[in-house]
């Protein structure tokens, strides 16, 4: 136990902020967009005692004599905190704490790793990660239980897939969770069967016939997850996220870190389903906690599953695989009942769609429900990879957010391809589609489906090439968006999103002194230049929270920041 409240020791060091007070970040070549999309350069940003920003000066404009404190931005370039559309909170936090296996690129790689990993913590009962991806590994098929018991026999194993929709199993987990050739797949999911008995591979609701056996992560290991995700979100100059699939558990976890102080990174919450809005926020969304850090304001609800695992619902089969057309995890009534059930609470619905079925079906849901529930609802229809070209204009209808990850679009180009084959690629990832038909977009990341990194997502927005720039000229080009419209997808358009756009997302008076200092100007650099891009400091409130330099960042679980 000691080792472990160590553990939790190290992960945070305390940084020796000033309370708030008037004081100015001077020397930064500051960029910011005001409400409307449009750019405003600064050289200087003066905040209050609130911690939000009273005034932007350019080089001409002389500052204010009497100061509680000066900041030299050492000629850095300053942007507002990136905010993370979409991402998973606790999920990268815990990557960071169990294997990973995103990095792998081959099942040999991926069973190394493995049995590395099983050695090297030889005391756990459960053998838990993610990251895998059969289809970068080229394998051309699914891994199965076999291939987990050549490296590991004695321990279950629980691997999720990068997108989290399919999990692998060895036979030890499966004989644990009693997983049979009798056993059926249920509703919304699907077990892999292979020479007539299930595989050892999970797709989407069927993982839950394995996950239920896996020991629940107590309090301070969630602490400590939580304390993992801030440093990983900060590093790369992500200051609020929206937490997509909020448990109460994980609420729990932060408001321990709200009410001892340590909580730095924004949360805005979404519960994981009808059940945890409930048990979160009860009969209407909570306020605005901790200087406006953290909120449950909605909920997020599934439709379909992911391409890779070919569980997102298409209209028409896959073109690898025929007969499938992927899940469906609602009915329509399903899931318009369970929108209204948010509605009349005044709770935001995030709808998860990704195939051009459940696109379908989640804008009907909406274009039904939105005549009822009037007002600024603004629903979201999360990722919204996959859509048929008669639908797009849809988008644009009763204020509908499409919230997409821009690095899934370079990630899975090859993969939808092939899932899709030629024929059927108009609509996806059609961004500029989106957004020329009226639609409004919010940018993210998925993590730890992919890197937290926005600057990743920045340069893919921008050019529709992959690290390696590829394929030249960008893949369906016409979709590309501009830097200032890529810089409002990770700001003013994913504050907005969340109902956060009077308080975070640009530097404009008024708004929260979220910003960061970086060594690259993403609307001059080129796209290896943004992708390279150092996050050399952030500041959350007016207060420096990161400082890649002096190794310094957020107070650590159990201890209050300085106030």
């Amino acid at each position: 136990m000691r080792a472990f409240t160590l553990l939790v020791a190290a992960a945070f060091t305390a940084f020796a902020t000033p309370a708030f007070a008037d004081g100015l970040v001077e020397n930064v070549n500051g960029i910011t967009l005001d409400k409307d999309g449009k750019v405003i350069r600064f050289s200087a940003i003066l905040i209050d005692k609130e911690g939000k920003v009273s005034q932007l000066l350019t080089s001409k404009e002389k500052a204010p004599k009497q100061l509680d404190f000066r900041h030299d931005g050492r000629g850095l370039t300053m942007l507002p905190g990136l905010i993370d559309a979409h991402g998973h909170v606790m999920g990268l936090g815990f990557a960071a704490l169990t294997l990973d296996l995103s990095a792998t690129n081959s099942l040999e790689e991926a069973q190394a790793a493995i049995k590395a990993y099983a050695a090297k913590y030889p005391d756990r009962r459960w053998i838990v990660g993610r990251g895998w991806n059969q289809e970068k590994w080229g394998l051309g098929r699914f891994p199965t239980a076999a291939d987990l018991d050549a490296v590991v026999a004695d321990r279950p194993v629980w691997l999720e897939r990068v997108d989290g929709h399919a999990g692998w199993a060895n036979s030890r987990a499966m004989e644990i969770s009693g997983v049979t050739t009798a056993s059926k797949s249920p509703p919304g999911g699907r077990i892999e069967i292979e020479g007539g008995k299930p595989s050892g591979i999970f797709v989407d609701a069927a993982s839950e016939l394995v996950t239920k056996h896996i020991p629940a992560p107590k309090p301070a290991e969630r602490d400590l997850a939580l304390a993992e995700a801030q440093k990983a979100l900060l590093s790369v100059g992500v200051t609020s996220i929206a937490d997509m699939g909020t448990t109460i558990e994980d609420w729990q976890s932060y408001r321990r870190a709200g009410d001892a102080g340590w909580l730095s990174v924004r949360i805005f919450g979404y519960a994981g389903g009808i059940d945890n809005m409930v048990a979160i926020a009860g009969p209407r969304p909570t306020p605005w906690l901790y200087d406006d850090k953290l909120r449950l304001g909605g909920v997020k609800l599934y439709l379909d599953g992911a391409l890779g695992s070919r569980g997102a619902w298409l209209k028409k089969p896959y073109a690898d695989a025929p007969g499938q057309t992927g899940l469906s995890f609602l009915a329509s009534a399903e899931i318009r009942n369970l929108m209204v059930r948010a509605s009349m609470d005044r709770f935001q619905t995030a709808v998860h769609a990704i195939g051009d079925a459940a696109n379908a079906d989640a804008i009907g849901a909406v274009e039904d429900l939105a005549e009822t529930y009037t007002g600024d609802r603004r629903w979201r229809i999360e990722h919204v990879q996959i859509v048929d070209p008669v639908d797009l204009p849809r988008l644009a209808n009763h204020g509908i957010i499409a919230s997409m990850q821009p690095v899934h679009q370079t990630s899975d180009r090859k993969m939808a391809e092939v899932r899709l084959g030629p024929d059927r690629l108009a609509g996806a990832y059609a961004w500029n589609s989106i957004l020329k038909a009226g639609g409004k977009l919010a940018f993210g990341s998925d993590t730890p489906v992919e890197s937290p990194n926005p600057f990743m997502g920045f340069a893919a927005a921008i050019t529709r090439e992959d690290e390696k720039g590829e394929p030249f000229g960008g893949w369906m080009p016409a979709e590309r968006v501009s830097r200032e419209q890529a810089l409002a997808g990770f700001t003013i358009g994913a504050a907005y999103a969340a109902f956060a756009e009077g308080r975070v997302g640009s530097l404009t008076a008024g708004h929260r002194a979220d910003f960061i200092l970086v060594d690259t100007d993403p609307l001059l650099a080129t796209p290896a230049q943004i992708r390279a891009t150092i996050v050399k400091e952030a500041w959350v409130g007016g207060r420096p929270v990161f400082n890649r330099e002096n190794k310094n960042e957020t107070a650590k679980p159990g201890e209050t920041e300085s106030r």
